[in-house]
């Protein structure tokens, strides 16, 4: 097995102290390395913005991750149910506050990626839809980054790929706390 090519910190003292095995203990502490640099791109945008940098779309990470926090409260993605999106909304799943999502919302307004409108429910509210501009912009980068991760895996195999795909949910729900029933 390949090791990464990150550096881990030394060793804590509950990994040090704990009964899994040194193999077991270094794999861990390689996986937290790897882990630390993939998290700092993705919260630097960083990997969004080579995304954007491909394309000839007119937006900055930043204002991507408000067309795509439109969408993801749209279709209800990690909510109970979908919703029309409100600047607060906006504010709230993009973890910012209420004047810089008002500023975001303004500016994919002004490019055309999303339009404001009357609230179905209270006519007195305002909303925030997506424009056949924005969608279209949301559809290149998720076409473009399917593209690149069929080329980043295809020289894994299947087994590989849905082992990976097992494993990181099972990691990801012991992060949120989530039961997960073993197959």
């Amino acid at each position: 097995m390949p090791k990464t090519p990150f550096k881990p910190f030394p060793i804590a003292p509950p990994l040090a102290a704990s009964s899994l095995s040194e193999p077991a203990k270094q794999a861990l502490m390689e996986l937290d390395a790897a882990m630390f640099q993939w998290h700092r791109k993705l919260a630097k945008g960083e990997l969004t913005g080579r995304l954007l940098a491909e394309t000839d779309l007119d937006l900055e990470p930043s204002l991507f991750q408000g067309l795509m926090a439109v969408m993801r409260i749209t279709h209800g993605v990690g909510r109970d149910r979908a919703q029309e999106p409100t600047v607060g909304l906006l504010a709230e799943e993009m973890a910012i506050d209420p004047s810089r999502a008002s500023r975001i919302a303004s500016e994919l307004i002004a490019r055309g990626f999303v339009q404001r409108a009357a609230a179905q429910d209270d006519g007195r509210k305002s909303v925030l839809l997506l424009t056949a501009k924005g969608k279209g912009a949301f559809e290149t980068v998720r076409d473009l980054r399917w593209t690149h991760m069929v080329e980043m895996f295809s020289d894994w195999s299947e087994s590989d790929i849905e082992r990976f795909s097992d494993l990181f949910g099972r990691y990801v729900a012991g992060v949120l706390g989530v039961k997960v029933e073993e197959v």
